[in-house]
């Protein structure tokens, strides 16, 4: 028995995750789904950001499908992304944001790539501290968590018949830190002797990414320039609303779509659920092991898209169709 736990979160998260939920019961019917709550607006009414219950429940099904939620830009006492807790307590060590071709406007024909990211060191994952006059957080990485998604992203690669992995980092700045991240990562590919593997400078790759992201394949770097490549990397597949991903680790994964909550157009049926319903064909592919189901969720999304029949961030609200209406027609093509 498969077992789905799903929030919504803020926002367009309560049109696009129940977008995507429609098209894994198409697939699945017999998916059991536990509804939770989380989020910005369930902290204000509650006091707490994700209920521990929610988190031992993502624990005992395994896989989890989340939506944004609101984090704001200022400290607020007690408050916790649900998401960056949920990935820390699941475990969940590698994210997997994948870019490809679609048929929009707004798309780059030939981009086809894959970051992956380490997911549970670097800056984001060490506290903040205040310091006289100012702040500081550390940057912390060990060879074991560089080993294990090294391995990750070698094996996706073979798996996913790709031919070159790039790994990224800043070791020319940072030789202690990124440079044992270099390090580990080659010597890891030398168990993987089929693969070209090379190397990058995160501003050079950032340069390479605005220039020709058609050069990279698979990428493998560290938390925070994972982080920004990939949005760099989205904006070549047709934006955010087309971004999906997959955090996994030891047995669980945590799909979700990486754009925000957009609150200036939360409730109005204006919003893009492609990047979450890709988001849960990588559940079915990478988690469930369920290819097929995986490869007929993104032919009926680009048979969508080839029809011309977009949301309103492609073609403006007049000619666009409304969230629920876009999701019919991928299931319609399912």
């Amino acid at each position: 028995m498969r077992e789905l736990v799903v929030i919504e979160g803020d926002g367009i998260s309560h049109e696009v995750i129940p977008a995507a939920v429609r098209v894994l019961q198409s697939l699945l019917p017999d998916l059991t789904l536990h509804h939770r709550p989380a989020g910005w607006d369930y902290f204000n009414q509650v006091g707490r950001s994700i209920d521990a219950e929610t988190v031992e429940l993502a624990r005992q099904c395994g896989a989890v499908l989340a939506g944004a939620a609101n984090s704001p830009s200022y400290p607020v006492e007690g408050y916790h992304s649900p998401i960056v807790r949920l990935r820390r307590e699941l475990g969940t060590h590698a994210n997997i944001r994948p870019t490809s071709y679609l048929p929009v406007p707004t798309a780059r024909p030939g981009i086809d790539l894959i970051v992956v990211r380490e997911n549970t060191e670097d800056v984001y994952a060490s506290p903040e501290e205040l310091t006289t006059g100012g702040a500081m957080v550390a940057k912390h990485i060990t060879t074991q968590a560089s080993e294990r998604i090294a391995h990750t992203a070698f094996m996706m690669a073979i798996q996913s018949q790709r031919r070159r992995v790039t790994v990224i980092h800043k070791a020319n700045v940072l030789p202690q830190t990124d440079g044992l991240f270099r390090r580990v990562a080659f010597e890891v590919a030398t168990q993987y002797g089929a693969l070209e593997v090379d190397d990058l400078l995160v501003d050079t790759a950032a340069y390479w990414m605005v220039k020709d992201p058609t050069r990279f394949d698979v990428i493998l770097t560290l938390n925070q320039y994972g982080d920004i490549l990939s949005d760099m990397a989205a904006a070549w597949g047709g934006g955010l609303g087309f971004a999906p991903a997959l955090n996994l680790g030891e047995g669980v994964a945590l799909a979700e779509p990486v754009h925000g909550t957009a609150p200036d157009i939360a409730g109005q049926g204006l919003a893009n659920p492609t990047a979450a319903i890709l988001s849960a064909a990588m559940l079915l592919r990478y988690h469930w092991h369920l290819p097929e189901l995986a490869d007929r969720i993104e032919r009926a999304i680009v048979e969508t898209l080839e029809a011309k029949l977009f949301t309103a961030d492609i073609v403006g609200p007049r000619s666009s169709l409304s969230t629920h209406a876009y999701t019919d027609e991928i299931i319609k093509r399912l």
